[in-house]
């Protein structure tokens, strides 16, 4: 599908349509500025408990005051750097006699240089999700000079390792941007068919390197047979910070790491005790608590929603197509206004206005995926925002808004970039 329901051609690289609002990641970034404000001015009015975060996601820093001294670049990892790596290879089921860890600052950094050092201009880059590949790695892949394919399934990867040439690597994704989830079988059999070829295997198990196997029962990252496989620190049972967390053969992360400190995608190593902090708190049960918290989420948005509510394993979550076509049906709109991303943006702007309402919308830069997505919701922050009723309640007063604000054009931009950029918006055309 390179097309949405209201016939919006998809952006290169991405899996939904750019409009004429958020037409580039620079206008994302005025939008990400926009909601920075409106955290700010909620916080200052009602304070830090104002600000429910439900993004699925935990970037805070979990550090104890009294490891400030230590945390400097030199110190820091002559300190806590054996210990990082002993609970990153257990975390992510490697063997410390053939296989080295590295800390990125962020995942996309390490999905990048592992392409810097993997995949040479001319090269085949395969992909393999339940879905389709996070959009970070075939921007890695193009910005190295290599094609990248995507291949749909088991069938379609063992059709392209015969037809595509120069195939150096294979990106497989367990756990999908929309949150489905890849058999096990089918993993197994990808890394057999792209090792028998030659190809090496990249697993970017953002989410699944916890989700896979406290939740479904699957095996650690690197004991899926990969050569390499990274996870973002950020999500699903680990605290934070954002760091990506990359580990596998110990020659292949040798040269990875290189290319990092030459480019400066590494972590900054004054980092490592929060690292520490995170592997070693890490529990599956928190991981299955917080999927139990979104199902019931889920039921609650079902009552009203119904079979416009697409449901996953993990998540729920409102489709960017469904969305703009229930406001257009609330508004009594027949011609779409607005792409269905720019749909998802003003609902996550209302709720975070309104509601103080933290969405996963605002954590990537460009966003993974158009849908309005709720998950990995943490029972606390739920049971202090009213209960999930109150939730379901509140995105659906917000669809409401977003109904009323279909016909006006200038408050849609208003809303989602600000005042300022609708203004010049206006004067420019």
């Amino acid at each position: 599908m390179t097309t949405d329901r209201f016939g919006n051609a998809w952006a290169p690289g991405l899996p939904y349509a750019r409009g004429s609002i958020l037409r580039s990641t620079e206008d994302d970034f005025v939008k990400l500025a926009r909601a920075h404000r409106v955290i700010e001015r909620r916080i200052a009015a009602r304070g830090p408990e104002s600000i429910f975060n439900f993004s699925g996601l935990e970037r805070a820093l979990p550090l104890d005051a009294s490891e400030l001294t230590t945390a400097d670049d030199e110190i820091a990892p002559a300190l806590a750097g054996s210990r990082v790596r002993a609970l990153a290879l257990e975390h992510l089921g490697g063997d410390p006699r053939r296989h080295d860890v590295m800390l990125f600052n962020r995942l996309t950094a390490a999905t990048f240089a592992t392409h810097l050092a993997l995949v040479a201009p001319g090269d085949t880059v395969l992909g393999l999700s339940p879905t389709y590949t996070h959009p970070t790695a075939i921007r890695a892949a193009r910005q190295c000079g290599a094609r990248f394919v995507e291949t749909g399934d088991v069938a379609g990867l063992a059709a392209a390792l015969e037809r595509e040439p120069r195939v150096t690597l294979l990106v497989l994704t367990r756990l999908a941007v929309t949150y489905d989830l890849l058999s096990l079988d089918a993993a197994r059999d990808a890394v057999r068919l792209a090792h028998a070829r030659g190809a090496r295997v990249y697993v970017d198990d953002a989410g699944g390197a916890r989700v896979g196997p406290a939740v479904f029962g699957q095996p650690k990252t690197l004991e899926l047979g990969a050569d390499i496989g990274a996870t973002g620190l950020d999500k699903y049972g680990t605290v934070g910070p954002r760091l990506g967390l990359l580990a596998g053969d110990a020659t292949l992360v040798a040269t990875i790491r290189a290319r990092a400190f030459e480019f400066g995608l590494e972590a900054r190593p004054m980092l490592y005790p929060a690292v520490v902090r995170s592997l070693a708190g890490y529990r599956p049960e928190r991981v299955r608590e917080l999927v139990e918290t979104t199902r019931r989420v889920g039921e609650a948005l079902r009552v009203i929603f119904g079979e416009r509510l697409h449901v996953t394993p993990v998540t729920a979550q409102l489709r960017a197509d469904d969305l703009l076509a229930l406001a257009m049906e609330r508004a009594g709109v027949t011609s779409a206004p607005i792409v269905p991303i720019e749909a998802t943006a003003a609902l996550a702007m209302l709720l975070l206005e309104e509601h103080g309402v933290l969405t996963v919308h605002f954590a990537g830069m460009p966003p993974g995926t158009s849908s309005v997505l709720l998950k990995f919701i943490p029972p606390e922050t739920l049971e202090r925002f009213g209960g999930a009723d109150a939730l379901a309640k509140a995105v659906d007063a917000c669809i409401d808004r977003l109904a009323a604000l279909l016909r006006d054009r200038d408050a849609l931009v208003a809303l989602i970039l600000g005042d300022a950029a609708g203004g010049a918006r206006a004067a420019h055309g």
